[in-house]
């Protein structure tokens, strides 16, 4: 398949081709988090959150979702436990913030390590940036935490892991990815997407689950 001309001349000027395609799938990817907020009421942790954590998620490879998720939860439990602990010091936002990020870092070692020692290579040798990716997630837990609650922080937390996951298999899918490089023009089609879901003034699906009782006796 002919990479489409746009794309050789970018590759030919040293961008690898994989950056090309990834930053060409991020509009796809936004578009299909600011769909999942508009039509089907997932809020999540806002747009930027997911998206990022998809293409971390695409770092971890070749088991990206599961090396991923693993990673996610690992953080969510530790922001989790940070919390409560810190509570009885009474210590201010950003130091508590701090805090925790220091417990997220020896949290993380320990899972590298664990993946050293079961030869879990793809876990062992993941590369510091996408980890730098899923440790901001700490920092919007905690902030979430403190804002709203427990209970919303970890409904937050698990709506944009789904998010998230379902981002990571647009990205992976063969034909999204060929489609790209063959016709990169397609993924200005996001735009009057986003008008139109910009546009949108009706019910969401969750707030039809939510309220179906009240349509059922109208």
């Amino acid at each position: 398949m002919t990479p489409h001309p746009l794309i050789v001349s970018l590759v030919n000027l040293g961008i690898p081709q994989s950056t090309v395609i990834l930053l060409l799938m991020l509009p796809i990817i936004a578009t299909v988090v600011a769909f999942f907020r508009q039509i089907i009421g997932i809020k999540a942790f806002g747009i930027y959150t997911p998206s990022i954590i998809t293409f971390a998620f695409l770092a971890f490879e070749p088991k990206g979702w599961k090396y991923g998720t693993l990673i996610f939860i690992t953080m969510i439990l530790i922001g989790m436990l940070s919390r409560y602990t810190l509570r009885y010091l009474r210590v201010l936002y950003l130091p508590r913030v701090a805090i925790t990020l220091t417990f997220v870092s020896f949290a993380m070692l320990g899972v590298l390590a664990l993946g050293g020692y079961f030869q879990r290579t793809g876990l062992a040798t993941v590369d510091i940036f996408p980890l730098l990716i899923m440790i901001t997630l700490v920092e919007k837990f905690v902030a979430t935490q403190i804002e709203k609650g427990d209970k919303i922080a970890i409904i937050l937390a698990i709506e944009t892991l789904f998010i998230s996951l379902v981002g990571y298999f647009i990205a992976r899918s063969f034909f999204l990815n060929n489609l790209i490089l063959v016709s990169p023009w397609i993924v200005l089609l996001t735009l009057p997407i986003n008008v139109l879901l910009g546009k949108w003034s009706g019910l969401r699906l969750t707030e039809l689950v939510r309220f179906r009782h009240i349509f059922t006796h109208n």
